[in-house]
């Protein structure tokens, strides 16, 4: 007996690849599990290319067009990462997983009342938690948490380094006023 699985075009985040750097090919091949739509930045293009990927989009601020046939191209003349997210919003995409240098969340604020954004470094996953947020966790996982409002947590302890720990194996819950409270965890 065979295993089908069917996906409907939007319902897995898109990926958008702004700088690949070491990321983990591991890592990379779970965020490619489902064939999500693939967004690449020019700069990355040749190298994910070469890794056997299929590009659906490319995002550029250049007028040369080198790319594959059948390639989406995402012209911009501003941050490349914003006119990303302008185009997940537009074609209506409810979520999209960031492969980048470093987790700037915080620069991403205004969007993530209207898009679902996880960003993922060589050493971390950021994303925006609302009030309620709970999640399991094996005991020793560690999230680091930006501070900017008052929050409580169950089930973490802060560390000498600034670091939540979880305390044991369970759930862990956020509460806080704020809209949003920008988290991470290390991969």
């Amino acid at each position: 007996m065979s295993s089908h699985h069917i996906v409907r075009e939007k319902q897995e985040p898109a990926l958008y690849i702004h700088h690949l750097g070491d990321f983990n090919e591991e890592y990379l091949g779970q965020l490619l599990e489902w064939s999500p739509t693939l967004i690449v930045n020019a700069a990355v293009y040749e190298k994910v290319v070469s890794l056997g990927l299929k590009v659906d989009a490319v995002v550029t601020t250049a007028d040369e067009d080198f790319f594959q046939e059948n390639i989406r191209i995402i012209k911009t003349g501003k941050d490349e990462l914003d006119a990303v997210l302008d185009f997940l919003i537009s074609e209506k995409y409810p979520a999209v997983n960031v492969i980048d240098l470093k987790s700037n969340l915080r620069e991403m604020g205004d969007y993530v009342a209207t898009i679902n954004i996880v960003v993922f470094t060589e050493t971390e996953k950021a994303y925006a938690i609302k009030p309620g947020f709970k999640i399991w966790k094996p005991e020793g996982s560690i999230f680091n948490i930006e501070v900017v409002s008052y929050f409580e947590t169950s089930n973490l302890m802060q560390n000498e380094h600034g670091e939540f720990v979880v305390v044991s194996d369970g759930f862990v819950e956020f509460t806080f006023t704020t809209p949003y409270l920008f988290i991470s965890e290390k991969l």
